[in-house]
């Protein structure tokens, strides 16, 4: 979808290129740059986990009404159970030391859940302000299962795999169409074998979100137009399949905004590309009319079962639930790991685009399946991962 001309004018004052790449903003000279006065902020490393409280925008609270049927009043409850349940999980983690067993968020509760493997280590849990249950596995056990599995050869039948803490089991996602193939048949045989399994169903394969090129959306490499993620200090963050290092990148104007400096695709789906040429980085992420224009603040991963929304250059604003972390997802190109799984919709142009949960970076889109009329579930790589593997710092306000 173009964006108009007045648009674009309206949002080149207040944001650059960092938010999203579709978001319109016209590249500034370098006359037009503001100062290092006025552009300055405050600055947050990979490793912040700042959850400085701001208000939630009458926007994103509007978001949250239509995408996850809640009221104002339990939109803005859920903000601030979330932020208490963010702050709490490493305290917890550390309580439960080795009977950790994984932990989520419980929107029915409003509180963390950590799972635990004794029943000794639950007082000390349940100190930390999040409630307990008991599970068979520890986190350390299922992630060593997913671990085994990830050495396989998956079939393209297989979509995903992922540690599910409240199952505490290892979930291997297969396309319904071909649960019965005789290679995807083999590869559960094989998974069954590593330790605790569970077999669901998922209704299409996992694909990756770029698209081909649309005239006045941002960026473009090639034929190719993806989203840009996150700002960082010197450039921005998006997905690997996006382009290679190397590769040129040019705004919805057409004009030369930098290159990529590191890609990497399949394996991991996270690059980061260059600014210059008279573009700059701020920490916004584009709200495309559905809400405000909102401001980075960290970096802190939310927990399963939290809220989180998604900004990108097709189907622009859209929230849902993170569904798992650490997940395996097996493209056709290659599996890709680590990465978070959510209900949030997305479309072909929507790669690399924001995650954002509250005011808290989540990480860039990687793929999925389904679109933003008949819904479907979307992978993002976090945030902090790639933040480290490049030595970048998150641009935040």
């Amino acid at each position: 979808m173009r964006r108009t001309t007045a648009l674009r004018t309206g949002l080149s004052a207040i944001l650059l290129l960092g938010a999203w790449a579709t978001a319109g903003v016209a590249p500034a000279s370098a006359a037009d740059a503001p100062s290092t006065a006025s552009a300055s902020t405050t600055t947050s490393s990979f490793a912040s986990a700042s959850t400085t409280k701001a208000p939630a925008s009458a926007g994103l609270l509007s978001a949250m009404q239509k995408d996850l049927g809640l009221t104002a009043s339990q939109a803005k409850a859920r903000l601030t159970a979330e932020r208490t349940a963010t702050a709490v999980q490493g305290k917890a983690r550390r309580a439960a030391g080795p009977s950790y067993g994984g932990s989520w968020f419980d929107p029915a509760t409003g509180k963390l859940t950590v799972a635990v493997t004794s029943d000794k280590k639950a007082g000390a849990v349940r100190a930390t302000g999040a409630a307990v249950r008991l599970v068979a596995h520890s986190a350390r056990q299922l992630d060593a299962a997913k671990a085994r599995l990830d050495s396989l050869s998956a079939p393209d039948g297989v979509a995903s795999w992922h540690v599910d803490p409240k199952a505490s089991r290892v979930v291997v996602n297969v396309v319904a169409s071909s649960e019965d193939d005789n290679d995807v048949r083999a590869f559960v045989e094989q998974a069954r074998k590593v330790g605790p399994v569970l077999v669901q169903r998922t209704a299409e394969a996992p694909k990756t979100f770029a698209a081909g090129t649309v005239g006045g959306d941002p960026y473009y490499t090639g034929n190719v137009r993806c989203s840009i993620g996150f700002s960082v200090y010197g450039g921005f963050v998006t997905a690997g399949h996006c382009g290679q290092a190397g590769a040129g990148v040019s705004g919805w104007d057409g004009s030369y905004i930098g290159n990529f400096q590191g890609s990497s695709f399949p394996g991991d789906d996270y690059a980061w590309v260059s600014v210059g040429s008279g573009w700059w980085t701020v920490p916004v992420v584009l709200g495309w009319g559905t809400v405000s224009d909102q401001l980075v603040r960290g970096s802190a991963e939310a927990p399963i079962g939290a809220s989180i929304c998604r900004s990108g250059s097709t189907s622009h604003w859209h929230c849902g639930n993170v569904l798992a972390t650490n997940e395996t997802v097996n493209y056709s190109q290659g599996a890709v790991y680590q990465m978070t799984k959510t209900s949030v919709c997305a479309e072909p142009g929507d790669s690399g685009g924001s995650f954002i949960s509250g005011d808290q970076a989540q990480g860039v889109t990687s793929g999925g399946w389904g679109n933003c009329s008949s819904g479907g579930e979307t992978w993002h790589q976090p945030i902090n991962e790639i933040l480290n593997r490049y030595g970048l710092t998150l641009h935040t306000a």
